[in-house]
This record gives structure tokens, C-alpha cells and sequence, in this order.
């Protein structure tokens, strides 16, 4: 079992950049792969970004990739999404996913069925 805690969210400029953060409880985070996605009102929750437990590959949005990065420190249980250069589409509420592998198949998995964990989500509002 593991807690996700998103943190870093807020109001930025077009163009400006954010770091989220997402902090885990629990003593097995190295076997996680973990997700970034997102959903804007009216919207269906999308894909932003994944990275396997190793950290050794990563996938992304077509819209994101080139400004975002994604990242993860295992001795701090902590997967980031680093955005840069955004834009007032990238505006949603963003949410992080662990899926636990034990340590079964190192991939990266794009759809929220792949996640069973999931954080409370943190606002992410792009100004033009």
C-alpha cells in the first residue's frame, strides 16, 4: 500500500515553469512505476507522463514533451514533474499514480486503468 501527496501547484504566467511534487508513504516506492495525469473541467483524465520503477525510462504526451519533465528520487519516495515553458492549455488539475510492479516488468504505463494508487490531485492554472 502507498499514500501519493501531490504538492507544488498553483497560478503561473504563460511561459513560466512549475515543479510538482509527489511524495509517497510507505517503504516500497522503488517498485512503483509511477504516472503524472490530468484533467481540465469537461474533460477525461489524460496521460501527461510516466516513468518506470527505475527511473531508467520515461514516457510522455505528445503536447508536453520538449517542456516537461518527468523524474523520480527513490531515496526520497518522490516522483517530480518538472513544466517548463507552459502554456494556458496545460491549466488542470493534476494528479499522480503508482502502480505497484513488484518489481515484475519495468515499464512505463500510459492509461489510468494501468494505476491503482492515486493522489488528491493539485491545481495547475496557466495564465495567457
Amino acid at each position: 500500500q502507498v499514500q501519493l501527496v501531490e504538492s507544488g501547484g498553483g497560478l503561473v504566467q504563460a511561459g513560466g515553469s512549475l515543479r510538482l511534487s509527489c511524495a509517497a508513504s510507505g517503504r516500497t516506492f522503488s517498485s512503483y512505476a509511477m504516472g503524472w495525469f490530468r484533467q481540465a473541467p469537461g474533460n477525461e483524465r489524460e496521460f501527461v507522463a510516466g516513468v518506470n520503477y527505475s527511473g531508467g525510462g520515461s514516457s510522455y504526451a505528445d503536447s508536453v514533451k520538449g517542456r516537461f519533465t518527468i523524474s523520480r528520487d527513490n531515496a526520497k519516495n518522490t516522483a517530480y514533474l518538472q513544466m517548463n515553458s507552459l502554456k494556458p492549455e496545460d491549466t488542470a488539475v493534476y494528479y499522480c499514480a503508482g502502480r505497484n510492479t513488484r518489481y515484475n516488468g519495468n515499464y512505463v504505463y500510459n492509461q489510468p486503468s494501468d494505476y491503482g494508487y492515486w493522489g488528491q490531485g493539485t491545481q495547475v492554472t496557466v495564465s495567457s
